[in-house]
């Protein structure tokens, strides 16, 4: 077949799971650590290489990482990923440390052998969003932010920046993408390994994604520096991963089940700073994109991810069952598309009624009907 009726996209894609800290922080009860630890082995084992697994901010304000420090030094320490033969030199732990002082810990860690080797920083194209969510003007951030890079650096920890309301702002409005163009390349100015460009809310249509990667890989073409990660609060998560494939980008980022989004103002009934006002009431429309989802459409469009589909999807039923609800994975219920007849669901018959018609096995069409149709020009539009 032409390649004209072919999609482009990246035949092979490396997927990130984020689901221990973007997924869990919206979550309204304390998930306990020996889950964490297991769900970390889990998705180690079945392939994962880029995992994002906690937050080293206050856990005044995100107690749902108040074991920052414990989870990462149990799955360092992980007697089933030592005995699978796991070389943590292949794996690339992530903390979130938005802040200076978060960045501290992470490098105190880093020095004492169990620290994360990569964490994250992030800043607003809308400096009133940026300052809303961080707490500081938009060049002093950038001014801790270099900084925090070189602490890093020096530790051989990576540092990947983000750069948010790329597609709008909840406070300000719409936004420029020449602005998160700008802010990608200034984080690479100031040392940054890599970028997580974000749809912080579900505001990116597919359209406008397309447009903005396709910008940005024309600016800066080396896929090693950008990762996806789309939100989804209007259905919009495949169509829109599908858009930055057609794009090139072959770093995204996933969520079991489809769950997480802003911090939750509340832990086990008790009110904590959080998100404050701009909080979602139900937790299932908020979340980044199903990883479920995202491999079996990878797995179906051919697409290499490295990843155990099956092993993830029996993940994504224990996870339900850990967070405690029906979540947004459709996958897990439906599973993957079937490659081979399932004889269970055929009706008995079909072959003796067809042999009592005199109908060869196979026949599709009458038999005085010739063999290719062809259709008049008034039809095909061809005329």
């Amino acid at each position: 077949m032409s390649n004209k009726y072919e999609l482009s996209f990246p035949k092979k894609v490396r997927l990130a799971d984020v689901s221990i800290r973007e997924g869990l922080q919206h979550e309204e009860h304390f998930i306990p650590t020996d889950a964490k630890v297991y769900y970390v082995e889990e998705s180690i084992l079945a392939g994962f290489k880029r995992l994002e697994i906690t937050n080293l901010g206050n856990p005044a304000f995100m107690p749902q990482f108040r074991d920052a420090e414990e989870l990462l030094k149990r799955v360092r320490d992980s007697r089933r990923l030592s005995q699978a033969g796991i070389n943590f030199d292949d794996i690339e732990i992530t903390a979130v440390a938005i802040r200076e002082s978060g960045v501290d810990r992470a490098v105190a860690a880093r020095k004492e052998g169990w620290g994360p080797n990569r964490i994250g920083m992030m800043v607003s194209t809308d400096e009133e969003h940026h300052f809303a969510n961080a707490g500081t003007t938009l060049p002093e951030y950038w001014e801790e932010a270099k900084r925090c890079i070189d602490k890093c650096h020096e530790v051989n920890v990576k540092v990947f920046g983000t750069v948010s309301t790329i597609w709008g702002s909840p406070i300000s409005g719409p936004t420029r993408f020449e602005d998160a163009l700008e802010f990608t390349k200034r984080w690479l100015a100031i040392g940054a390994d890599d970028i997580e460009h974000a749809d912080h809310d579900g505001s990116a249509p597919p359209n406008q994604v397309y447009r903005y990667y396709s910008m940005m890989l024309d600016e800066l073409p080396n896929t090693d520096l950008h990762v996806a990660h789309f939100h989804v609060t209007r259905g919009w998560g495949p169509a829109n991963v599908l858009a930055a494939l057609h794009a090139g980008v072959d770093i995204h980022e996933g969520v079991l089940g489809g769950i997480g989004g802003q911090p939750t103002n509340f832990i086990d009934r008790v009110p904590v700073r959080g998100t404050g006002e701009y909080y979602y009431q139900d937790p299932n429309i908020v979340g980044l994109g199903s990883l479920e989802d995202m491999l079996v459409m990878m797995d179906e469009m051919g697409i290499e991810t490295g990843i155990d589909v099956d092993r993830v999807l029996r993940l994504g039923r224990m996870w339900e069952k850990t967070i405690g609800r029906r979540l947004r994975s459709e996958s897990i219920l439906n599973g993957r598309i079937p490659k081979k007849p399932r004889d269970e669901f055929k009706r008995k018959g079909l072959a003796e009624r067809k042999a009592k018609r005199g109908e060869e096995p196979g026949q599709r069409y009458p038999a005085d009907w010739p063999e290719k149709v062809e259709l008049p020009p008034e039809i095909t539009g061809t005329q």
